[in-house]
């Protein structure tokens, strides 16, 4: 009897081994290193700017969405408490992982339960986001909870706090295409993380937990209900007055027309076309181009606002007159000296449909008249190869009705 009870205790404990080693084997098959991150290559927008360096527009792939990493010394400090005081608020002294919430999801598994999301420090995020495929992401299951959590914990030996956060802030996702703060700053508020206010910096911390319902430009109350959520939770660790949290709370916000803004976009469209010949989509995705263009800004906005006025000026007339109302005009501005480009007004309303905005009126192709006349002459009287121009001062030109061929087989009178 004994010897049975012997037999079957070491089979029990041969079976638990093994299912030990097995569990093991699941928890550490493929799973990435963390020296990873110090290689990884995200891609990066590409700016063009105008010849002072002013954002005329960012071009951002359209699957992978805008992504402009800054230093963390960079950021706002109200910026990294109000994320630390939303998403971890003991990221400075905890391991990396929630040991609560995985003994929960321990717990909810052995009752047969779902392992729910949330509850993940910042490191665990990073580890989710960064180095886990986008398959496992999706997976709300105690193996995938264990193996973030191995993750995380591996990521706060490799690297510091402030690199973690770093990583952080540079990759999260904050909504209509905007990864990490500098994008998010962009999209939401129209300039560089490093002009946010307090304010500001508290809407964007709220947005990661749900970019879509928190949306400021599409849900404006709920992102301010989650605004006041988050700096309540900022004067609870100490990082704000509640005087501060009432004047945020209360300041105005100034959101971005568009989530893309962009200046200048006819001339922006022609470098890009220009952009799209000299290199590959890849490129211009991922690689962070800064262009530089021959752009003025100011200029811009003084032939802007030239051809709006002068429009109004034709539809009076054309009202008084009772002709046909003129509403379209377009403008280019060249150095003389150089030929650069200054200005250039493809028409006076580019998202207007209804008058082909988007169309730049300066790039089509026009007959030039007696514009052409002098260039004529100029090309006959240019010696040829013999020394010898096609028209001298003495040359006799017929004055007389001509009929010249054309390549559609007509002729030209």
């Amino acid at each position: 009897m004994k010897r049975r009870l012997a037999a079957g205790f070491l089979v029990f404990l041969a079976v638990l081994v093994l299912a030990g080693a097995a569990g093991a084997h699941l928890l550490l098959t493929d799973l990435p290193s963390p020296d990873t991150l110090y290689e990884r290559q995200t891609g990066v927008s590409s700016r063009i700017l105008d010849r002072h360096g002013r954002l005329l527009y960012e071009i951002a792939d359209p699957h992978a969405g805008r992504h402009v990493p800054v230093p963390l010394e960079k950021i706002p400090l109200y910026c990294r408490q109000a994320t630390i005081a939303t998403e971890d608020a003991d990221f400075y002294t905890n391991p990396g992982v929630d040991v609560r919430g995985i003994l929960r999801a321990l717990w909810i598994n052995l009752r047969g339960g779902e392992v729910l999301a949330g509850g993940s420090t910042i490191t665990q995020q990073v580890a989710r986001n960064l180095l886990l495929s986008p398959q496992e992401r999706s997976q709300r299951t105690l193996l995938r909870k264990l193996r973030e959590s191995i993750l995380a914990w591996r990521i706060a030996r490799t690297f510091t706090k402030d690199e973690i956060l770093a990583l952080y802030l540079n990759e999260v996702y904050y909504g209509n295409l905007a990864y990490g703060l500098e994008a998010a700053a962009r999209t939401y508020f129209g300039k560089s993380v490093r002009e946010l206010s307090l304010a500001e910096c508290a809407l964007l911390a709220g947005l990661p937990q749900s970019p879509a319902s928190y949306d400021p430009l599409t849900n404006p109350d709920q992102a301010r209900k989650r605004q006041g959520v988050v700096l309540g939770l900022m004067v609870e660790q100490g990082y704000i007055t509640p005087e501060q949290a009432e004047l945020a709370a209360r300041e105005r916000l100034h959101f971005a027309a568009t989530p893309f803004p962009i200046e200048a976009p006819h001339f922006v469209m022609y470098v890009w076309a220009w952009l799209e010949r000299e290199f590959s989509a890849e490129a211009l995705y991922t690689e962070g181009l800064v262009v530089t263009t021959t752009l003025d800004l100011d200029l811009q906005h003084t032939a802007e606002d030239a051809i709006r006025r002068h429009l109004a000026r034709l539809a009076q007339a054309s009202e008084e007159s009772g002709l046909r109302e003129v509403n379209n005009a377009a403008l280019v501005a060249l150095d003389p000296q150089t030929g650069a480009i200054l200005a250039m007004v493809g028409s006076p309303d580019y998202f207007n449909p209804a008058i082909d905005g988007a169309v730049n009126a300066t790039l089509a192709l026009r007959q030039p008249g007696s514009a052409i006349k002098p260039l004529t002459y100029a090309a006959a009287f240019t010696p040829d190869a013999d020394g010898r121009p096609l028209l001298t001062p003495a040359s006799v030109i017929l004055d007389v009705r001509t009929a010249f061929p054309t390549r559609e087989g007509l002729p030209y009178v």
